[in-house]
């Protein structure tokens, strides 16, 4: 069979062909500021320091592998989104990125709001402090239990996304005597330049009611007929890692031309609407973000052009960050256990952790950068492929990178950008243990979430 017809052939994951990754950078030992947190720097010695410490102190006290948390930078990112977009706004974390007690209490500090997913997710938020009305519940098939649990803790929105949700959480209010405020999830057609399985608004796919079929406008009037719910508004969500507003803009124009909708069948003008989140970050130096005011200042004036062509009242805006905030702020720091180089191919480079701890390259096929931590080198670059320990040919972590040719087994490396979706997406795959997460500030650290131990693993296995 040719290439052509059969391009995943035996040797498809070995061969790379021609233009698949990029040239080495010219200085090895570089941190791109872009990729990295704000306080990542090297030491006199060549260590890499996150918050002042030293990444060998760090494997030494906290072992490895060990996600190492910018507290500086993370503080840094939520208070740039919660000024870019001021008080007319409100800005959500969406704590499916990364959540934890301290995290909730850095956002309640930097005055965010807090969307979750699930009744742990509530748990967590309510545990670190998050004042209820200050929370959003999210989730395409929240169980009677979950929205029960919403209604009673005061959980300011509650983002419906089915009819079926609709009753269920009408009957929940309805019992315990109060009128919940909630938005209506709507699907708006429209294709996000991102991954198939993080595009989340064209038709084909769970989440939403749809604009194009009617469905969202169905669920308005069950909404409004509902005495023990009370719609606020709209709420879209286009995709994720996505880099510039194009989507935004048809999605808020769609948006807004149901509002006009409900206004005029209704008499009744929503004062709310929820663009979602989304926006990508730097995961390689080839990837060009965009700063939270610019994002602001485009989403603000795309809403205010389109509501005033529609002839209404600019409604309040929300939008929720997540990885935008978490993932840069955070590294993944490994201890290399082998080095096996393939003439003419790569080296691969096996670590102590690998899916267990980051799922996203298996998953997404998403591309990360690395860096060796322990020390600097002056070796020449070689292409590697930096893959854990579990038995998967596709536990990789880092696809296509260069590193120096000197590197040898008890060095640290270190994967940038892994704050959004690595800890939180983490397994237990081969009953491995998944690994703390360590907030690093002012020459200091402390563990947030500890590591799990064998003891952990077995108390869940009865027997």
């Amino acid at each position: 069979m040719s290439r052509s017809a059969h391009p995943a052939g035996p040797r498809h994951g070995d061969v790379l062909p021609e233009g698949h990754y990029t040239a080495p950078p010219a200085d090895l030992n570089a941190l791109d500021p872009k990729v990295w947190s704000r306080t990542a720097a090297r030491d006199a010695a060549g260590v890499l320091t996150i918050g002042g410490v030293p990444v060998t102190e760090l494997a030494a006290e906290f072992g490895t592998p060990a996600y190492l948390l910018d507290e500086a930078d993370f503080r840094a990112r939520a208070r740039a989104w919660r000024e870019a977009f001021g008080t007319a706004a409100d800005v959500y974390y969406a704590g499916k990125a990364f959540l934890s007690k301290a995290v909730v209490r850095w956002l309640h500090e930097e005055g965010l709001n807090l969307d979750v997913c699930s009744a742990g997710e509530l748990a967590v938020a309510l545990a670190g402090g998050m004042p209820p009305e200050r929370l959003a519940l999210h989730g395409n098939n929240k169980s009677a239990e979950e929205l029960e649990q919403a209604v009673k803790a005061g959980v300011g929105h509650i983002v419906l996304d089915s009819f079926q949700e609709i009753e269920r959480l009408a009957a929940a209010a309805r019992a315990q005597g109060v009128r919940q405020p909630v938005l209506i999830r709507i699907t708006v057609g429209v294709e996000a330049h991102t991954h198939e399985f993080i595009a989340t608004a064209h038709e084909d796919q769970k989440f939403g009611l749809s604009l194009a079929g009617g469905a969202a406008a169905e669920a308005v009037r069950r909404v409004l007929a509902e005495e023990s719910l009370e719609l606020r508004g709209l709420h879209s969500h286009i995709g994720s890692q996505i880099f510039d507003t194009a989507g935004f803009e048809v999605a808020a124009r769609r948006v807004v031309g149901l509002l006009a909708e409900v206004r005029d069948e209704h008499g009744v003008q929503l004062p709310e609407i929820d663009l979602g989140g989304g926006l990508g970050i730097a995961y390689t130096s080839e990837d060009d973000p965009r700063e939270p005011a610019e994002i602001a200042a485009a989403l603000t004036e795309i809403v205010r052009r389109e509501c005033a062509a529609a002839g209404l009242a600019v409604p309040r805006l929300s939008v929720e960050p997540g990885r935008a905030i978490a993932g840069p702020t955070t590294c993944t720091l490994y201890r290399v256990g082998t080095v096996k180089p393939l003439a003419g191919l790569r080296s691969y480079v096996s670590v102590d952790g690998g899916m267990s701890d980051n799922i996203r390259t298996a998953l997404y096929d998403a591309e990360y950068s690395v860096a060796l931590a322990s020390r600097t080198s002056t070796a020449e670059p070689v292409l590697v492929r930096v893959v854990g320990k579990h038995c998967e040919s596709g536990d990789i972590v880092v696809k296509d990178a260069f590193l120096p040719a000197d590197l040898a087994p008890g060095d640290l490396i270190a994967v940038p950008a892994t704050g959004a979706y690595c800890r939180s997406m983490a397994s237990n795959y081969n009953h491995a243990l998944r690994p703390p997460v360590l907030a690093v500030a002012d020459g200091s650290a402390r563990v947030i979430v500890r590591r799990e131990t064998e003891e952990d693993l077995l108390r869940l296995d009865i027997g």
